[in-house]
């Protein structure tokens, strides 16, 4: 197809970030990480060229949460990844769809992976998920470049005008003559919920503050988060091994985000929870559930969903999440990385999945599809994504029927990594209004960036 690209070069820049307060997620706290930004120059079958963006936070806290290692010797191998799938992708030899290049690559990018910790003598190595977020910055910049050159929004893309192989290729043949475009809405919601992460170290209530919370004119509790921005999506980093303590911080959320929500005349209020694969089993989140129903019947009513309880690998103990997803729906995150992880998570009871930009825009396009046809729900969640990561995240979940709404926490703890230009020309994505952000932003061809606003307003690679 001419259509189809070659991807011509890559540029690759990191921005050290510091944090604005510590996020803790599970059992890692996160104060520093740089953020990676990609540039592909792309080429397609007419000899037109273009360029296109993609960025990700190198996360390994989240992807590589290993204790035993520090996080310089886990971030300096996760940018050898980076470089090496760079070449990867610069080698491959034939003019591709960006999905089609992508998993044409991912068997060696599993093996690239395995290469660095070699090489780094990293023992554990890296999980794959982390691998995939070390490419998930430069699969995006292909995905913006692949739209842009070809003059069309990336998502029309998806389909067979622009696709020489249909899912069946990857998902089967109850997939012949299906695309992923197919499961995509035609365009951007006017608007999409947002999910306010509430840390483990976040501080619930104006009695809390102090001298020593930032003095930068943003709010520093939860009440003032929600009174600032109508905040009805609230998610929350639990413990998942202090059963009293995660009851009570569900309920405490719960109450200050409706009373705050009272006060601002909003009815819906919606909570997940997250301990980040914590629990030794799913019965520690029936017994909190119980708990909570047992406490606080508004609280209990307004869990929408439990995010990945335990373990990523799902093989390990193959906990069975039907008692659990009976009483409210079970998302797996971090153990979803491949078609074979969203089958058996399926086989094991799972409500559902949750989609990441930093799993790789293609991954991302096998999962909705496959949800989608079979009816199973799905969310967008995040990575503390800021700028241009943020930009694509809210992208994808305005173009999905997703649960409800999108994650985005940058604006949270890392807000000086989103530059002045972007909060400029995508001030509905960095500047919330009624709990929701607004996409009028996202315009044009490739994932939306309006790149040349964003130049013209100043924004740099490495701002």
């Amino acid at each position: 197809m001419l259509s189809n690209v070659k991807v011509k070069s890559l540029d690759v820049f990191y921005t050290p970030c510091t944090a604005r307060t510590p996020l803790k997620f599970g059992a890692v706290v996160v104060e520093q990480l740089d953020l990676c930004k990609v540039r592909a120059t792309v080429e397609n079958g007419r000899g037109r060229v273009a360029e296109g963006w993609g960025a990700i936070f190198v996360m390994d806290f989240w992807g590589w949460p290993d204790p035993s290692l520090s996080h310089p010797a886990k971030e300096a191998a996760m940018k050898d990844v980076i470089a090496g799938f760079s070449d990867l992708v610069l080698d491959y030899p034939e003019h591709a769809h960006p999905i089609g290049l992508f998993l044409d690559l991912e068997d060696d990018l599993r093996a690239l992976n395995e290469g660095v910790c070699d090489r780094h003598r990293l023992s554990p190595a890296q999980p794959f998920l982390s691998a995939l977020v070390c490419a998930s910055p430069i699969d995006a910049a292909i995905h913006d470049a692949f739209g842009n050159v070809n003059g069309i929004d990336t998502y029309a893309g998806y389909g067979i005008e622009y696709m020489q192989d249909d899912l069946s290729r990857w998902l089967g043949p109850r997939f012949q003559g299906k695309w992923p475009g197919d499961y995509v809405l035609p365009s951007y919601k006017p608007s999409i919920p947002v999910f306010h992460l509430v840390g483990g170290l976040d501080k619930l209530t104006r009695d809390e503050l102090s001298a020593d919370d930032p003095d930068d004119a943003m709010p520093n509790c939860l009440e003032d988060w929600v009174a600032a921005e109508g905040l009805y999506c609230l998610k929350v980093k639990l413990r998942g091994n202090d059963l009293e303590w995660d009851v009570q911080r569900t309920i405490d959320v719960h109450d200050i985000g409706r009373r705050e929500l009272d006060k601002l005349g909003i009815a819906p209020l919606h909570v997940t929870a997250d301990t980040n694969e914590q629990c030794e089993s799913p019965q520690y989140i029936i017994e909190m559930l119980h708990k909570i129903r047992e406490r606080s019947a508004a609280c209990y009513e307004s869990i929408l969903y439990i995010e990945q309880p335990t373990e990523r690998d799902l093989s390990a103990s193959r906990h069975d999440m039907r008692r659990l997803s009976a009483l409210k729906p079970v998302i797996v995150d971090e153990s979803l990385t491949d078609v074979e992880s969203f089958d058996l998570a399926m086989d094991l009871g799972w409500s559902g999945i949750a989609l990441k930009s930093c799993k790789c825009q293609s991954s991302d396009a096998l999962f909705w599809s496959k949800a989608s046809e079979l009816g199973i729900a799905y969310s967008v969640q995040d990575l503390t994504n800021p700028s241009l990561a943020l930009m694509h995240s809210v992208g994808l979940g305005a173009r999905l029927n997703t649960i409800m709404g999108v994650e985005a926490n940058s604006r949270q703890f890392f807000p000086a990594s989103t530059q002045e230009a972007e909060k400029a020309v995508h001030a509905g994505i960095f500047r919330l209004h009624g709990g929701e952000a607004d996409t009028a932003s996202l315009q044009g061809t490739g994932l939306g960036y309006q790149m040349e606003r964003l130049q013209e307003a100043g924004w740099l690679p490495e701002g």
